[in-house]
């Protein structure tokens, strides 16, 4: 098998046949053998059961779907796709065709007419996206690349094409919180950035809220970089320091002067201060030590209810 491609896929029942067909179209004339493996990611709509169809509708082909007990997230569906390919070489694409197949085409010849890359990834130049949207996602990629010692590309996307080896080398990370862009930085490999201009969403609506990006932001930080521990060191002992040579301040002052009452609010508003610093402080500290509680639990990061393989992989349906 030349490729495989691994779609995730939650509430994208209206995509699923699009995005297959588009890729047989594109892919079968030019004599490249595929296999496609959908990850429903515990879709609440008809989801599973239009991959069910799908995989009726053409069951000698190499397409298998798999179903998630319940929706464990974008980053567990990835996994459990590159667990199930046998291609030389696999693309990580959506299934709303904003990725298109035709660009994966050229990221795929890329990669195989050039022996000194493994990864042909695709990013936006330019985001078709709010203003206000870009300027915080302009942000995180300033923040995440000071705070890390790997390099993240800005507006590099998971739409990317990788060899084998590269595939083998994320399956060997056994970390439970997944963060793809800073598992593909990680293991290294030589990787070519690619421009491409998204499409519209075929159906539905993007699944990411500002909500959930800050919070995948979060886990990317958290999980990349020890530096916010390091500032809540730094900043703890530069408050103990302002805080001993202000105690030492009103004592001389209570020496020479006497006791001066209008100091109360002064204290106050550095008690304030240093109380939520504190809590700030203990908030850093409190998410890397929850990721290590659910590391430490051992659970699997994703449970799958259903697999189904077409006649082509060698296999009977289960």
């Amino acid at each position: 098998m030349d490729l495989s491609f691994v779609i995730p896929c939650y509430n994208e029942e209206g995509n699923v046949r699009a995005v297959y067909e588009a890729i047989r179209a594109v892919f079968g004339p030019e004599g490249i053998s595929c296999e496609t493996v959908f990850v429903n990611d515990g879709s609440t709509d008809g989801t599973w059961k239009a991959l069910k169809e799908l995989s009726a509708l053409y069951p000698e082909d190499a397409l298998t779907a798999v179903c998630f007990s319940r929706n464990f997230g974008k980053e567990a569906a990835i996994l459990a796709g590159l667990r199930h390919p046998t291609g030389d070489a696999v693309c990580l694409i959506d299934a709303d065709l904003q990725q298109r197949p035709e660009t994966a085409l050229v990221m795929y010849r890329a990669l195989m007419s050039d022996d000194g890359y493994d990864c042909v990834a695709a990013y936006q130049e330019k985001r078709q996206e709010g203003r206000v949207l870009t300027f915080f996602k302009k942000g995180f990629y300033r923040l995440i690349n000071r705070l890390c010692d790997i390099d993240f590309k800005a507006g590099a996307s998971d739409f990317r094409v990788f060899r084998r080896n590269m595939a083998d080398a994320i399956l060997s990370l056994p970390e439970y919180h997944r963060f793809s862009k800073g598992i593909f930085s990680w293991i290294g490999f030589s990787t070519y950035y690619m421009p491409y201009m998204a499409d519209e969403r075929l159906t539905g609506t993007s699944k990411w809220s500002f909500r959930s990006l800050l919070k995948y932001a979060v886990d990317g930080i958290v999980g990349y970089s020890t530096k916010p521990l390091q500032f809540a060191t730094v900043t703890g002992i530069l408050l103990s320091v302002i805080a001993i040579v202000y105690m030492i301040v009103l004592v001389v002052k209570t020496l020479i002067l006497g006791i001066d009452v209008p100091g109360y609010v002064t204290t106050l508003g550095f008690v304030l201060l240093l109380g939520g610093i504190q809590l700030l402080m203990l908030g850093i500290i409190g998410e890397y030590l929850s990721k290590a509680y659910i590391q430490g639990k051992n659970r699997p990061v994703y449970i799958e209810k259903e697999v189904i393989k077409g006649a082509a992989d060698g296999e009977n349906r289960e």
